[in-house]
């Protein structure tokens, strides 16, 4: 069975699975990387997300390598350009990366300009398909944040310069199109609201949050707001970072290879979201694992089933660093959830909800 295909826009028809790269380059050599990406495509999968500061856990060593190890392999298939779809995205101000352009401080026009530069240089590319905003630049919760607190408000760059930097970048035939990430309905609709102005070609087309099992809050006013404007949800951590596979579940905490494992105490965000000694988070992971057992569905297809679902994914974007693991992913593609399962998932939701927002 061939991964199913969504049309993002009228000219880009995408893989309803798209391969994130965020461990190319740290967790995956180059060769790894290459094998991932020859099985992904070869599957099906045209569709591969990747972003300025990839990999992680990000340092000053390795950023970019992700981007890098794309655009070779790429190259060294020779694949036509028009054979892949290439997302990426320019980091927001952070203060903690000091080696992306002084922080980054903002998503100024000359930020946004100089990181798509950048991009289309490790890409050994001259376009890029979705170019997206990786996180605001304004202060929003982020992250397993989910209370907004004013006092915490900082200048920031404006929607306008933003997106004149955006629409410069798609007359000058760098981009094609826009999308934003971790981005709330406000934002969006600013986005969308300010484009409608002077920078008709800058309009969002979709909006890369976080979705899956454990996390739904994109029901929860951004899906009315992407339904009404027509913007798709790229949903990532399909897997909840690995939890929803049930290999943390074990005695051992799963493998000593596992991400969580592996970069113990440097991975702030990853730990405090999706950490498993929290007694909600675990008990709603181990009944979601357990529905996949009482059906005969494994955890991994259960999860990537669930995500795809949604009438307003256009693909799930996840992570592989083994062929294994990538098989796993395609084989969601062949699962239907039945009416029985939907009903036994809503159960758990609506005891625990949203315990990984």
């Amino acid at each position: 069975m061939a991964v199913p295909l969504f049309n993002l826009a009228p000219d880009i028809t995408v893989s309803r699975l798209c391969l994130g790269t965020m461990t190319f380059g740290e967790q995956n050599s180059l060769p790894q990387s290459f094998e991932l990406l020859d099985k992904a495509f070869d599957s099906g999968i045209n569709f591969f997300d990747s972003a300025e500061m990839y990999p992680v856990p990000q340092r000053s060593q390795t950023q970019g390598r992700s981007e890098e190890y794309l655009g070779r392999w790429i190259r060294s298939r020779n694949i036509p350009r028009d054979r892949v779809v290439l997302a990426t995205k320019v980091s927001g101000p952070s203060g903690q990366m000091t080696w992306i352009r002084n922080g980054p401080e903002s998503l100024d026009s000359r930020n946004i300009a100089e990181a798509i530069d950048n991009s289309l240089r490790r890409l050994q590319s001259d376009y890029i398909d979705l170019y997206q905003v990786h996180w605001p630049d304004r202060y929003v919760p982020m992250f397993g944040e989910t209370e907004y607190d004013q006092s915490r408000i900082y200048s920031s760059v404006s929607f306008e310069e933003q997106l004149a930097a955006l629409d410069r970048a798609i007359g000058a035939g760098k981009i094609r199109y826009i999308g934003l990430s971790n981005e709330t309905p406000y934002g969006l609709m600013k986005f969308l609201h300010v484009a409608e102005g002077d920078f008709g070609n800058a309009r969002t087309i979709s909006v890369q949050n976080c979705y899956n099992l454990l996390c739904r809050n994109f029901d929860s006013g951004m899906a009315e707001c992407c339904h009404h404007e027509s913007v798709s949800l790229l949903a990532y951590s399909p897997l909840a970072m690995g939890i929803l596979t049930g290999k943390y579940l074990s005695v051992g905490r799963g493998p000593d290879d596992a991400r969580l494992n592996l970069f113990k105490g440097r991975y702030a965000e990853g730990e405090s979201r999706y950490n498993l000694s929290n007694g909600i988070i675990r008990k709603a992971t181990e009944l979601y694992v357990s529905i996949a057992e009482k059906h005969g569905v494994h955890p991994v297809s259960l999860a990537i089933a669930f995500v795809l679902r949604h009438p307003l994914v256009a693909s799930a974007v996840f992570g592989a660093t083994k062929l294994w693991q990538l098989e796993e992913v395609l084989n969601g593609c062949k699962v239907h959830l039945s009416p029985e399962i939907v009903a036994e998932i809503d159960e758990v939701h609506s005891a625990f909800p949203n315990p990984c927002p």
